[in-house]
């Protein structure tokens, strides 16, 4: 393999840091982060697992750092982000289905009824995905998550939801970085749909994004140019128990650190302390109402019951955001 000049291997190196706030030569790590048990925590087990020599020395290349994205990287009420976006997706579909009109969930929909669509439970959520995630190629989609991403603003802060990642995570997964940890996403979204935007907004490239994924076939475009088409098949669902077994499919190492913030991410960490030597688990515990949402145990999005009391029973690390973070969101 040829080596990179070391003019391109400098410019990688400094674009890599430019996409982390806060990363400097001597700048204090996790600036967003207010001095607590959570961020010792963090700081104590990088150090520990980075320094030669030590017992709890993880060579690099083991170093692999797992994290959910929906109410972990970024905000995910008052629905996932991806849901809201299919949501959209339908009402820009319409005048070509007159038939939505009277055929729920699509009529439900359309009336702002969202009880109605989520009492069609998986299936009418699966008609919907299928309808705005399926029958096109997957340029098309990533062209109309790109645009949507874009045009789309949240409802209670009216930002792009590309703007409502958390800063202190987004400085932690640059900390990881700069100590030699490769980071993933491991996400119940859709891979395509977080592909899109992973790199951008985390500096995670789209080969390090893991997450549910349908059907694809391979067929000849208009312009006999080949294309894939994204198929109604769903392949993996990429939450629970899925997420072990989609970490193992693309990455084949078992993490040594990983974090999410719901009962859909238990299995992941739980899997990740189960391997030898040192690990962190990690949750975050939505808390600040004021600075963005507070639920737990009774959420409609993103529960947190079972995974707390596992958390709480193995000592893993649970971020109280309203305690534990200076800020939430970076500034408009």
């Amino acid at each position: 393999m040829a080596c990179k000049p070391a003019s391109t291997l400098l410019l990688s190196v400094l674009l890599s840091f430019a996409l982390v706030p806060g990363v400097a030569d001597g700048a204090e790590p996790l600036p967003s982060w207010n001095e607590g048990e959570a961020k010792q925590s963090i700081l104590q087990f990088v150090e520990s697992v980075t320094r030669e020599g030590a017992p709890t020395f993880v060579a690099a290349a083991e170093r692999i750092a797992v994290f959910d994205n929906d109410g972990t990287l970024w905000a995910e009420q008052p629905a996932y982000f991806q849901l809201l976006f299919a949501v959209d997706r339908v009402k820009a579909l319409a005048p070509k289905h007159p038939e939505w009109k009277t055929q729920p969930p699509f009529s439900d929909l359309l009336k702002g009824n969202l009880k109605g669509v989520a009492a069609s439970g998986e299936p009418g959520l699966a008609k919907i995905l299928a309808a705005t995630h399926a029958g096109i190629t997957t340029d098309e989609f990533a062209a109309s998550v790109a645009e949507w991403t874009r045009t789309a603003r949240h409802p209670r802060f009216q930002r792009p939801y590309t703007d409502l990642t958390y800063l202190p995570m987004r400085e932690l997964l640059g900390h990881l970085r700069a100590n030699g940890f490769k980071t993933f996403i491991v996400s119940g979204g859709g891979a395509d749909f977080v592909r899109v935007f992973a790199e951008r907004i985390y500096g995670i490239p789209p080969e390090q994004v893991i997450g549910s994924y349908g059907g694809l076939e391979l067929r000849k475009g208009a312009d006999g140019k080949l294309v894939l088409m994204k198929l109604a098949k769903v392949e993996l669902v990429d939450d629970h128990a899925g997420k072990p077994v989609g970490i193992q499919r693309f990455i084949g190492r078992r993490p040594i650190f990983a974090f999410g913030n719901s009962d859909g991410d238990q299995q992941m960490l739980e899997w990740t302390a189960a391997g030898d030597g040192p690990r962190f688990m990690g949750l975050v515990h939505h808390t600040d109402a004021e600075r963005e949402y507070a639920y737990d145990r009774k959420s409609h999005v993103g529960q947190l019951d079972k995974a707390w009391d596992e958390a709480t029973a193995r000592k893993w690390t649970v971020v109280d955001m309203k305690k534990d973070w200076k800020q939430v969101f970076s500034a408009p």
